[in-house]
């Protein structure tokens, strides 16, 4: 890749390849870097296709394999993760193919945008901001593409959630990983899914002091289930270790409670805690209160479609995820997905994705009928871990009457400073009937975010349906960019290209 960075005014500097022969070659964009994307690109790469990886971050591994700055010299970075020997596997893979000139990988690239070239309509060009002022803009061309962009967290509001101190599960996970940070001496880890018990062990184990882990869901739930989780020991295992952890290191554990309140002035002090009942209220009377620093929060993640949704890829509105057929082949030719883009299940599921979706994109790039006798083993590993995350996602559900603890001055949108109060009002006494008409009457979701953090609660609050809302780019983009977006330049597969 060039070291030399266009300016705000310049055209889109599009991205080099490598000095290995390219001609024959054909080209995968893989945009992310995660576990699906990493399984992607190293399979593809070994079946003969040149491949590009562009991912946001400034090194590879996603949030899952999120690795601390060289800088920090953390001694034990593997004691952050427990599939560190898999994490090792992909990086020296990465590193190897990358030096073999096969991969080009593009750090710190935010894909904005993927459509096809308007010269040639069977292949892509992938739009990117580079750097952290996300202003330069690059442009890669290839033949296919193969979306691998994850998920975020799903993030419900309660009175005091906006104070300093409340951080998401994933962020407080983020920091740890990332920055070998905290944002307090005491913790209070609350919501519901898996997602919980790696964040609350992890903090614990780095000497925080967890007051709580207050789950929402039922455990009964899952015992009542079991017949359909015991195909996969391995998981149950891995949750089971969290759980001794916990045990281990004294984290009181309260099942069906949900956090209805934060306290605080300039930060948070403390939190309000309480039991429900079967129906998912709060019982009258079981309220506690829990001095702590640090709340760290969430209620499941959701794909990132943002991307797929612009292709016109088919999504599925009941699940909020990208349709993929059996080799994880959108509807969209030449455009393949993998990962929690695809549904969220976790790691194993996004590698087990990624290397289907890397063979039959490889198969099909060169010409070859994909056959799935290649990646049985990988296809059996799917199936077992969607059926095993499916009952997951049956379990751990937010609350069924959460919004009843949202009280009408709560900030809904933080972006336009929205207040659940002026949603219900929205509704109420002005007709609004979807969550599109909401956002027009009120500014729910016209944010920076666009939506995509107060999307659910906005919903939930207004009594509408989730509904898959289809967008042009997936971040913010300057009018610089989009008014030079598509000029010639040098392009990374055609050499003879005029720059």
């Amino acid at each position: 890749m060039s070291t030399d960075r266009p300016t705000r005014a310049a055209s889109p500097h599009v991205a080099e390849g490598t000095d290995a022969p390219r001609s024959g070659l054909p080209h995968l964009a893989v945009v992310g870097a995660g576990p699906a994307g990493l399984a992607a690109a190293l399979v593809a790469a070994e079946q003969g296709v040149r491949v590009t990886v562009i991912d946001a971050a400034q090194e590879p591994g996603g949030q899952f394999y999120r690795q601390p700055a060289a800088g920090l010299g953390a001694r034990r970075p593997q004691s952050l993760h427990h599939q560190w020997r898999t994490w090792q596997r992909l990086r020296d893979g990465l590193e190897r193919h990358v030096s073999a000139g096969r991969v080009t990988h593009l750090p710190d690239h935010h894909v904005w945008c993927v459509e096809r070239r308007s010269d040639d309509p069977r292949r892509f060009t992938v739009h990117a901001l580079l750097g952290p002022d996300q202003e330069a803009p690059v442009e890669v061309r290839a033949d296919a593409v193969l979306l691998a962009t994850g998920g975020y967290e799903k993030v419900l509001p309660f009175p005091g959630w906006t104070l300093p101190g409340v951080v998401t599960a994933g962020g407080a996970q983020a920091m740890l990983k990332g920055g070998l940070v905290v944002s307090g001496g005491t913790a209070v880890v609350s919501g519901t899914g898996p997602l919980l018990l790696p964040v609350a062990t992890g903090l614990a184990a780095a000497g925080v002091t967890v007051a709580a882990l207050v789950e929402s869901a039922d455990p009964k739930a899952l015992t009542r289930r079991a017949g359909a989780l015991v195909g996969r020991a391995d998981k149950l295992a891995e949750g089971a270790g969290y759980a001794v952890e916990l045990l281990r290191r004294r984290v009181r554990t309260l099942m069906r409670h949900t956090v209805v309140e934060a306290h605080g002035s300039d930060r948070l002090v403390a939190v309000t805690v309480a039991a429900l009942d079967a129906e998912g209220r709060v019982r009258p009377g079981t309220e506690r209160r829990i001095p702590c620093d640090t709340l760290a929060v969430g209620h499941g993640m959701l794909p990132h479609t943002d991307l797929a949704e612009a292709l016109g890829c088919r999504v599925e509105s009941a699940g909020m995820r990208v349709w993929v057929d059996d080799e994880q082949r959108t509807d969209v030719p030449g455009v393949w997905a993998a990962g929690e883009t695809t549904g969220i299940g976790g790691a194993s599921l996004s590698l087990a994705e990624g290397h289907i979706a890397g063979r039959s994109a490889a198969a099909c790039l060169q010409g070859r009928v994909p056959d799935p006798g290649e990646w049985a083993e990988a296809a059996k590993s799917r199936e077992e871990l969607r059926g095993f995350f499916a009952v997951l996602d049956a379990v751990y559900v937010p609350p069924t009457h959460w919004t009843e603890q949202v009280t009408d001055d709560t900030v809904v949108c933080r972006c336009e400073e929205v207040t659940a109060g002026a949603v219900r009002q929205a509704v109420g006494e002005l007709g609004a009937g979807d969550v599109r008409t909401v956002k027009l009457l009120t500014r729910a979701g016209m944010g920076w975010c666009q939506g995509r953090m107060c999307g659910p609660a906005v919903a939930g609050i207004a009594g509408c349906a989730e509904t898959v809302a289809r967008r042009p780019f997936a971040r913010p983009v300057p009018l610089g960019v989009l008014a030079r977006a598509g000029e010639a330049g040098r392009t990374e597969d055609d050499d003879d290209a005029t720059p």
